[in-house]
C-alpha cells in the first residue's frame, strides 16, 4: 500500500476523532499509531476501505489511551460509541481541520505553529526557520498549544486570519523548502475562496499563483538557484499569472486592502515585465511602503531596500537599510549585493560569504558562495 496514500487519509481521520470527542493530543497520538500500524500491515492485507480502517483503529487506541489514562476518565462521557462498520465518507476534511487546529483559546502564533505541525506536516525544524526562532523554543511553543487545547472541545473552530497565515507559511515552505507543499497550499486556499468571500483569502490565492508561475525557472538543470533577474521569463507559467492578476484586481477593487493583496501587488509588478530591466521599481517601492505600514516587518523593510537600491541606486539602497538589524535573515545577502553595484566588490565578497554562512537553504548558500567566489577570482584577476 503506498505510504503516500495513507499520509493523506491523516486530515480526515483526526477530524473525525476531535469531532466524536476526543482532545486533540490524545486524538493526534492515537491516529499516529493507527499509522503506523497501516504501513506494517496493510502491504500484505491491504483494507478494502482505507479510511474506515484507519478511523476504526485510531478510534480503539484512543479508547485504550483514555481507559488506562485516570486523569482522562472523565472525557469517557462524551466518547460516542466506536463508528459503525462500513466505508467512510469520501470527504475531504483538510481545510476543515485548518480552522479546527486555530482554535480560540490559543493565541494566532501558537494555533499556526499547531497546525503546521500536525496538519501541515512541517517538521518542527521547518516552523522555527519560518518563525525565526530557534528550534527549541518553537518545541516549547507547539508543546504548550496541545496542552492548551488538551480537553478542550473543538466546537468553535478559528478565524479566517489565522487559517491564511498558515495556508501562507505552509505555501512558502512548499516553494523554497524540503518538502513540496505549495501545490496543497493552493487548493486548500481555492477551497477556501469558493467558501468564504473575504478579500485577503482572494489576496493570498493570487500570490500563491503569482509566485509559482515562476517557479520552474527559479532553478538550473544542475539544481542551482537563478535569481529572479536572470531567469527565463518565456518558462513562466502565463495562464497562471493571468488568473493571479485577475483575482488580485478583483481584490483590491473592494479598496480592503491587507498584506496578502499588497505583495500579490509586487509579485504582478515582476510578472508583469518582460524584462528585468523594464521592471516598474518605482511602483514596487511604493507598494512596499504600503506593506511596510500594514506589517511593520523589519523582514519587508529590507526588501524594500533591494527595491530602494533598484529605484534610486545602491547608495539609495544602503541608506535604507540604516536601521536595520544585521541579525535579520538575508541582511548580509541584502547588503553584499548592495555593495557590488556600489562598486565595492572586496566588502561584498565578504558580505556574500557571511551569508552563505548563515544560510539555512543548501541551494541558497551555493549561490552566495558562488557570488562570494567570482568577486574573489575577479579581484585576483585584476591584481
Amino acid at each position: 500500500m503506498d505510504e503516500a496514500l495513507i499520509r493523506s487519509l491523516t486530515p480526515s481521520v483526526l477530524t473525525v476523532l476531535v469531532r466524536r470527542g476526543a482532545d486533540f493530543a490524545a486524538a493526534e497520538d492515537a491516529v499516529q499509531e493507527a499509522l503506523v500500524e497501516a504501513v506494517r500491515g496493510w502491504a500484505d492485507d491491504p483494507p478494502r476501505d482505507p479510511k474506515g480502517w484507519l478511523v476504526t483503529v485510531a478510534w480503539r487506541r484512543f479508547l485504550d489511551a483514555a481507559r488506562a489514562d485516570t486523569a482522562r476518565r472523565r472525557r469517557e462521557d462524551r466518547v460516542e460509541e466506536e463508528p459503525a462498520p462500513g466505508p467512510a465518507p469520501d470527504v475531504d476534511d483538510t481545510l476543515q481541520l485548518y480552522f479546527l487546529c486555530a482554535h480560540p483559546s490559543l493565541t494566532p502564533s501558537s494555533a499556526v505553529a499547531l497546525t503546521l505541525r500536525a496538519v501541515g506536516g512541517l517538521t518542527t525544524r521547518q516552523i522555527a526557520r519560518a518563525y525565526l526562532v530557534p528550534e527549541a523554543t518553537m518545541a516549547q511553543r507547539i508543546s504548550r498549544a496541545k496542552r492548551t487545547v488538551s480537553g478542550v472541545r473543538f466546537d468553535r473552530p478559528g478565524d479566517v486570519a489565522t487559517v491564511l497565515r498558515v495556508l501562507y507559511l505552509v505555501f512558502n515552505e512548499g516553494y523554497s523548502g524540503d518538502v513540496d507543499l505549495a501545490a496543497e497550499a493552493i487548493r486548500l486556499t481555492r477551497q477556501l475562496a469558493a467558501s468564504v468571500d473575504h478579500p485577503e483569502v482572494a489576496g493570498l490565492l493570487a500570490l500563491m499563483l503569482l509566485h509559482h508561475a515562476r517557479r520552474a525557472a527559479r532553478t538550473a538543470p544542475d539544481g542551482s538557484l537563478v535569481p529572479l533577474a536572470e531567469q527565463d521569463r518565456g518558462r513562466w507559467d502565463t495562464a497562471s499569472i493571468a488568473e493571479g492578476v485577475a483575482i488580485l484586481q478583483a481584490a483590491l477593487a473592494r479598496d480592503r486592502l491587507g498584506e496578502f493583496q499588497a505583495q500579490a501587488a509586487i509579485a504582478a509588478l515582476h510578472a508583469d515585465a518582460p524584462t528585468a530591466a523594464e521592471t516598474d521599481w518605482v511602483q514596487i517601492v511604493e507598494w512596499y511602503d504600503e506593506l511596510a505600514r500594514l506589517t511593520g516587518s523589519p523582514v519587508v523593510r529590507l526588501n524594500r531596500a533591494v527595491a530602494v537600491g533598484e529605484a534610486d541606486g545602491p547608495r539609495a539602497g544602503l541608506a535604507a537599510l540604516a536601521g536595520l538589524d544585521e541579525a535579520l535573515p538575508r541582511y548580509a545577502a541584502v547588503a553584499a549585493y548592495l555593495h557590488e553595484r556600489d562598486g565595492d566588490p572586496d566588502r561584498a565578497a565578504r558580505l556574500y560569504a557571511e551569508a552563505a554562512r548563515k544560510a539555512t537553504d543548501l541551494a541558497e548558500r551555493d549561490h552566495l558562495t558562488r557570488r562570494a567566489a567570482r568577486l574573489n577570482s575577479r579581484r585576483r584577476e585584476d591584481r
